[in-house]
Parts: C-alpha cells; structure tokens; sequence
C-alpha cells in the first residue's frame, strides 16, 4: 500500500513537471526591476491583472515598482489554449537618504514666475512617453551611456535644505561637460529638448514594449524625435544645464509608470583600470 502510494505521488509530481513550461527569466526579480522573460509559445501575459504585451517569439517585459510587494502573480497563456500562473518573489530594496544644505533656495523651491514652463514641460514629456513601439528593442539588453563615477542613486530620499523632497528616481554619472553620451540600447527617439526647466539638455528613447529612457542636464543634443538608433550611437554630451550643481548624466528608466533602477538593468560597470 505504501509503495502503491509513493508511485502514485512521483507519477503526479511528474505530470506536474511534464504540464510546467520553461519560462526564461533575465534581469532582476526584485523593487525597481526590469525583468526580460521568454517562454515559447506564449501568446498573452499579465503580471498581477496588468496585461503585458508578447512578441511572437514568446518574449515579454515588465517592470517592478520601488514599492513593489513580496509577490507577484505573473500568467502566461500558450497557443495550444493552456495557462500558467506562477507566483513571483520580490525582494525589497533598501533606499538612502542624502543631505544637501547650503543650496541656493530657487534651487529648491522654484519661482511662482516659472510655474507655467515648468507645467508645460511636464506635458511635453507626458506626451513622449504616451505611446511606445511595438518593437521589442529593449530584448537587446542595456549597457551604460556612460562610463564615470556614480554621484547618485536611484531611490534615495534627497533632504535639500532641510526639505524633504521626492526621492531620486535615476543614477547620476559625475563626468566632464562635453563626454560624450551614448545609447545603452536601440530604440526610437521620441523627445529631443535642449532646454527644459528642470533637465536642461533632455532625450527620452522609446525601447518598445512601454521601457523608455531618459538622459539628462545634456551640454549638447545630438539627435532628432523619431530617429531610430543602434546601441552605441552619440545620444549627446555631459553638461551642467537645468536645475544642477555640476556636470553629470542623470539617467533614469521608466516601464510605462514604474519607475527602474538603471543599474539593476544595466551590467556592472567597468572602469578604466579596473
């Protein structure tokens, strides 16, 4: 009788196995992630009751919000007409605090007399991000735009002044004005702005699927809305301009809404000598 039920249970845990599909998984499965996942034959995904888009080959993409929960409910429907729900673990994220006194006060607070730029600007990059290419670009994989030393980070929570602000949704690369700035991945430009209130010199790239990026305080724009790169193309230069204290990149990354730590996406950043 016993042997009767263990042959029983290891032929069920076989079934089990034969029904699960290989879903591949790349990137980093925890808050302020962007995950890459393929599974052949898949047709329709949702991560937890938001549906994502799938290329005919099987790859999706989706992103983990900063405050994301511990679990995630992630389902996959096949051609053949089956479903697969797997449950997603999410590990937490620690996010600093930086203190920075001494700023000029319009540095912090702006004037009431730049209020209606400052609304404009924010619809001009609404409306960049509105869409995104159903080309799945960002499948290629990301590196860096530029190689320097990391001045911020993604998530911290800036105090200015004594003032608690938003937190910083991005990675700053202190390097000289005038570096050259480059595309981490192929996409399509859908904003090129020299001068914007806040990020000075600006440039979002569309990399499908809803993963855009945007660069930052640019000396030098370089590229025209609706041109279509290749990683490694000249995006700009480091600058200084917009709200700063000094030349660097801000470089952040969205999934439509969520906001993604950029240095969860892109590889460990290697330095000349070492």
């Amino acid at each position: 009788m016993i042997r009767a039920a263990a042959t029983l249970l290891v032929a069920l845990l076989c079934a089990s196995a034969a029904l699960a599909r290989d879903i591949a998984f790349t990137g980093a499965l925890m808050q302020g992630g962007l995950v890459v996942a393929r599974a052949e034959g898949a047709r329709a995904a949702q991560l937890d009751n938001r549906t994502l888009a799938v290329a005919p080959d099987g790859t999706f993409v989706f992103g983990l919000a900063p405050d994301a929960k511990a679990e995630a409910l992630l389902v996959v429907r096949y051609a053949d007409g089956t479903e697969e729900a797997r449950t997603l673990q999410v590990a937490r994220q620690t996010w600093k605090v930086e203190r920075i006194d001494g700023l000029p006060p319009a540095m912090v607070n702006p004037p009431p007399a730049v209020q209606a730029r400052i609304s404009r600007e924010a619809t001009l990059i609404a409306n960049a991000r509105r869409k995104s290419a159903t080309e799945p670009w960002f499948a290629a994989g990301f590196g860096w735009p530029v190689v320097g030393r990391i001045s911020g980070v993604f998530g911290s929570r800036r105090v200015l002044n004594g003032q608690e602000m938003a937190p910083h949704w991005g990675v700053d690369i202190a390097m000289p004005t005038g570096t050259p700035v480059l595309a981490p991945a192929p996409g399509v430009v859908t904003l090129a702005e020299p001068d914007l209130y806040y990020t000075g010199g600006t440039i979002i790239l569309d990399h499908g699927f809803g993963v855009m990026s945007t660069y930052s305080h640019l000396s030098k724009v370089s590229v025209q809305v609706g041109q279509v790169l290749k990683a490694g193309d000249t995006l700009g230069a480091v600058g200084a301009t917009g709200r700063v204290t000094g030349p660097h990149l801000h470089w952040n990354i969205h999934w439509f809404d969520v906001r993604i730590d950029p240095a969860l996406v892109a590889p460990p950043m290697l330095r000349a000598g070492g």
